[in-house]
């Protein structure tokens, strides 16, 4: 049995990866997702049906959309995308006791069943049983989605809309700044996309001494430095920011690396500007396999390399919340644009063409 307000019907709009080659195809009567028991539109026994109200469209919707080779190779045809939301509970399973019909939600996109050593041990954010909402899973860029009860978020009152459908990448910030320990240390961040940039004030909030950062986009650079940033680099400009680096750590190199980037070349430089014995976060994925000093960026330079995927269930989540209550981190310069989810073509040539950092499709209004 479950327990339902009045809004559900038979089927919802949705963003449908239906044709294996570029682009998505919008469905204005997409069935209602599936439960774990097989009905469509009833959540399973710990299941939750949500009602989504607006999402984030990130860089993994970005692969799904030009269908590149990783996309070709993970996605099924057929899957409803996206996966960073927030939303009104509609529905609920029988055995449900933490959540209730009508709160404001947004929810863990990483679902596993929690029963693997890394699950078992605190690290049930590399589960080996893990399925991602929007590309294993239908996901949320659709009028409904069902999740796990273990994977809801509570939404604190003061945290507005926008950022609760954006806490999925804020998170992937978060992570890896502290999993880097930054405190009183100097950092570079090298790639100021929409998490690079997430990430300079998470870093300035937990305690950086100063902070660097590299990109190739010199609007982005403008941003980093309205953000918190000390110095920025243009690459194809300033070409010494390596040498530039070390000239302001005493020669040293920096403490801290935040690779954010995933570009090659990017990646070396930033080993090359890290310091002997200093620590490198890496959460940017390179398209393809890469060549890699391992000699030299870590072996006789002693560094600390930590790869970051996702967030720490739940961990993270509380100190995104901590953070956003604090005021020290706000994301109104990161989220550019507010779309209607009919919009979605506009959505994705804007992040194509760069015109666009963080991109909120709106699905069913505000929540209140």
């Amino acid at each position: 049995m479950t327990t339902a307000t009045s809004h559900t019907t038979s089927t919802m709009r949705a963003l449908v990866k239906a044709r294996p080659e570029a682009g998505l195809d919008f469905d204005p009567a997409r069935p209602l997702p599936q439960g774990s028991h097989g009905r469509r539109g009833e959540p399973g026994p710990r299941e939750v049906l949500i009602r989504v109200h607006m999402a984030g469209v990130c860089g993994t919707d970005k692969h799904i959309w030009e269908w590149d080779e990783w996309a070709s190779g993970r996605i099924p045809v057929g899957i409803v995308t996206g996966h960073e939301f927030v939303g009104i509970v509609e529905r609920i399973g029988s055995a449900v006791e933490r959540v209730e019909v009508g709160q404001r939600v947004s929810a863990e996109g990483h679902i596993t069943s929690g029963i693997d050593y890394n699950s078992r041990t605190g690290n049930a954010h590399i589960a080996r049983d893990m399925q991602i909402l929007g590309v294993d899973r239908d996901g949320c860029f659709a009028d409904y989605v069902i999740v796990p009860e273990e994977n809801v978020w509570l939404l604190h009152d003061d945290i507005p809309d926008h950022y609760g459908a954006v806490l999925d990448p804020l998170g992937n910030a978060v992570h890896t700044v502290m999993s880097a320990d930054v405190s009183t240390k100097t950092v570079l961040i090298t790639g100021v996309g929409m998490i690079g940039l997430m990430s300079v004030p998470v870093a300035r909030a937990a305690g950086a001494a100063r902070i660097f950062a590299v990109d190739t986009n010199p609007h982005h650079l403008d941003l980093a430095r309205k953000l918190g940033a000390e110095q920025t680099f243009l690459v194809g400009q300033d070409d010494n920011w390596v040498e530039t680096i070390r000239a302001e750590t005493r020669g040293d190199g920096v403490d801290v690396l935040l690779e954010m980037s995933g570009a090659p070349p990017a990646i070396d430089a930033g080993f090359d500007a890290l310091r002997r014995g200093g620590t490198a976060a890496i959460l940017g994925i390179p398209r393809e396999p890469m060549r890699f000093d391992l000699t030299n960026h870590i072996i006789f330079k002693g560094s600390t390399v930590i790869g970051v995927n996702g967030r720490r269930m739940w961990e993270t989540w509380y100190q995104m919340e901590n953070l956003l209550l604090s005021g020290r981190v706000k994301l109104d310069d990161i989220i550019t644009h507010t779309m209607p989810i009919e919009a979605y073509a506009t959505a994705f040539d804007l992040l194509l063409q760069n015109k666009a950092l963080k991109i909120v499709l709106d699905i069913n209004g505000p929540t209140r």
